[in-house]
């Protein structure tokens, strides 16, 4: 009896492993969308054991060519690593047990969202979480409604510096200087900063937390320059440069180890795979690496940051962006 006991829990345990989280995608106009199946479905990475990517829905943008151009690539990419490709959201959310909602297009997010929303699933949001504040206030409000189980987050908020200086390991930090890339194209479907700026805001955001106040932001040909004022008087400043890939950057904590060398070096960006990983523990545990109201924040960061270049570095709250938008 005792054997007979012992192999039912082998074959259970063995059951157990082979049984998979089935993971769709909305979007398959960006070149995420390759690679987080890649590492799912072909490398099989131990950080995403026992999730699978089996579906994808293609749209997506229709009209910014950078992003359309993509599917007669990516699709048949997709198909050889063993994805589905389906006409419509509902028959994703018939095949699959959670989403990453990944479309390059910030204007379609509100829409995807909402169906995803309401289906009770858990969904990873691709930056950005909208192409502006306004319909990020809207997807905001939808996940409220829906009591939706959701985060939004570009993946350098998960640098290993951004992740040490959010758990606090540099003690308080007093304040960050960032050096990101700046929008190539300037999008008139999207907000200047959420097309691309937004790989600069959110870890800025992630080192110095939440309660960004004013913002003053100058633009010229070749550079934007972001000064940050924080509720609690510190401050922190965003170089966005064109042309340029650089990630890099300084932390200052308050109270540094080495006083003659202060400064923490930002090591930028370091692959999908540390996002992925916090996409994989959100899906199984529902707890979200970034709130809702961080997200919001990041977003009116940005809108702050536009509405202050348009009017010459003049500051801008949070608040005066959010009521522009009608909160």
């Amino acid at each position: 009896m005792k054997r007979l006991f012992l192999a039912a829990a082998a074959a259970a345990t063995v059951c157990g492993a082979f049984a998979e989280t089935k993971v769709g995608i909305i979007g398959l106009d960006t070149s995420h969308a390759i690679a987080f199946t890649k590492i799912m479905n072909v490398e099989k990475d131990p950080a995403v054991a026992g999730f699978r990517m089996v579906a994808a829905y293609q749209w997506g943008s229709r009209d910014i060519i950078s992003s359309t151009n993509r599917y007669v690539k990516y699709i048949p990419q997709m198909q050889e690593m063993g994805v589905e490709i389906v006409p419509s959201i509902d028959d994703l959310l018939a095949k699959v047990d959670v989403v990453c909602l990944e479309t390059n297009d910030g204007r379609e997010h509100l829409w995807q969202a909402e169906k995803v929303f309401a289906s009770g699933k858990r969904v990873f949001i691709d930056k950005p979480l909208a192409h502006n504040l306004k319909d990020a206030l809207k997807i905001y409000a939808a996940g409220k409604k829906y009591n939706a189980q959701y985060f939004s987050s570009s993946a350098l908020r998960f640098s290993n510096v951004a992740k040490a200086a959010r758990a606090g390991e540099y003690g308080k930090i007093r304040g960050a200087a960032l050096i990101s890339p700046s929008p190539l194209e300037e999008q008139g479907t999207h907000n200047y900063y959420t097309w691309y700026g937004i790989h600069g805001f959110e870890p800025l955001v992630a080192i110095m937390g939440m309660g960004v106040e004013k913002v003053s932001c100058f633009r010229n040909e070749t550079d934007d320059v972001i000064n940050a004022v924080w509720k609690d008087g510190r401050m922190g400043e965003l170089r966005l440069m064109r042309k340029s890939w650089i990630y890099s950057g300084y932390v200052l904590p308050e109270k540094p180890k080495d006083k003659k060398q202060p400064i923490i070096i930002y090591d930028g960006y370091q692959g999908y795979q540390p996002l992925l990983k916090e996409i994989i523990e959100f899906f199984k545990t529902g707890k979200a690496p970034v709130s809702p109201e961080e997200t919001l924040e990041i977003m009116a960061f940005m809108e702050a940051a536009e509405m202050s270049a348009k009017r010459g570095g003049a500051p801008v709250t949070l608040e005066e962006a959010k009521a522009a938008c009608g909160q």
